[in-house]
């Protein structure tokens, strides 16, 4: 297990599980001798998302030409894809009050389903036609991916079809998880920072804490958001390809979506969580204007939980 984790990410119980899940839609319908196996696709899929290293070196490690490799991986992607709605759930596979309390466990914050950021996922230069939309503050090629999670660092939702150049509100505002909120169907709230607009479903910190309730319900919901930042450094440590997906914006949306379904499996199996993870660097959008019925919300939980 020591050897496949290091390499692969999941132990021989997780492989296997994976082999099982995969095989009536990766396995090859050939019966030639030098078909690839199930098994041997899934150590070549996974050995690319856990190291990031060129597909040349992983067909040189699993002893396989590059085209090969490529093939692979594109249809194990594709696999996973079809698992999407299975394994990325809000809020969550859960019962609601059993998220709620635990969220509420780590500094008392009530009502919270689930903590809101979006991370940068670097990838290749893309066409002319559209490289502007993608170049990100930093002026460097990515996707901006929205992911919300629970208080066990599961991943509930994804978005990861934006260029990098679109700012985290505009994401959520576009999103179908806002649209689910804004229609009432969930009871609970998310928790983000003051990239977003406070509203009556997703709390933010005051900008400006005059008080002591005030400062102690932006302390509570920072303690609370820090989910999501230590969600995204396990998920960028345990697939090291999201460092760098030197590929089309089409197809690093399609390898996100993979690993977040992948990390979702290690998590409820309980695989090992990597050993050193860095906490990303805090990078807030400029603030945007709060919404009336949020500030009010944001009252009413500092009244009655912080006062």
């Amino acid at each position: 297990d020591e050897h496949l984790y290091e390499r692969y990410r999941f132990s021989s119980e997780g492989m296997l599980y994976l082999c099982r899940l995969l095989e009536p839609h990766i396995k090859n319908p050939t019966r030639r001798s030098h078909a690839t196996t199930v098994p041997q696709m899934i150590c070549i899929a996974l050995r690319f998302f856990a190291s990031g290293t060129y597909l040349y070196e992983v067909g040189d490690a699993e002893k396989l030409s590059k085209n090969t490799v490529c093939r692979t991986i594109r249809r194990v992607v594709i696999a996973l894809q079809r698992y999407i709605n299975t394994f990325i759930v809000f809020p969550g596979h859960l019962p609601t009050v059993a998220i709620k309390e635990g969220f509420s466990k780590i500094a008392g914050f009530p009502r919270v389903i689930g903590a809101i950021d979006c991370t940068h996922i670097p990838i290749s230069t893309p066409t002319k036609q559209i490289e502007a939309d993608y170049l990100n503050r930093n002026a460097t090629h990515s996707l901006n991916v929205q992911i919300t999670c629970d208080h066990q660092c599961m991943i509930t939702s994804l978005d990861a079809r934006w260029p990098g150049s679109i700012l985290d509100t505009h994401i959520f505002e576009k999103s179908l998880l806002c649209q689910r909120f804004q229609e009432g169907l969930f009871d609970g709230l998310l928790v983000g920072d003051r990239t977003y607009a406070c509203q009556s479903f997703l709390m933010t910190p005051y900008p400006d804490p005059e008080t002591k309730p005030q400062n102690d319900f932006n302390i509570a919901l920072s303690q609370t958001r820090l989910k999501i930042d230590t969600t995204f450094a396990i998920l960028k440590a345990r697939f090291n390809c999201l460092r760098d997906l030197r590929v089309s914006p089409e197809r690093a949306s399609q390898i996100v979506g993979a690993c977040v379904i992948l990390h979702n499996i290690a998590t409820i199996r309980k695989e090992r969580v990597p050993n050193e993870y860095q906490l990303p660097p805090d990078d807030i959008d400029p603030f945007t204007q709060d919404h009336p019925t949020g500030r009010g919300v944001r009252d009413a939980i500092t009244a009655e939980y912080f006062s």
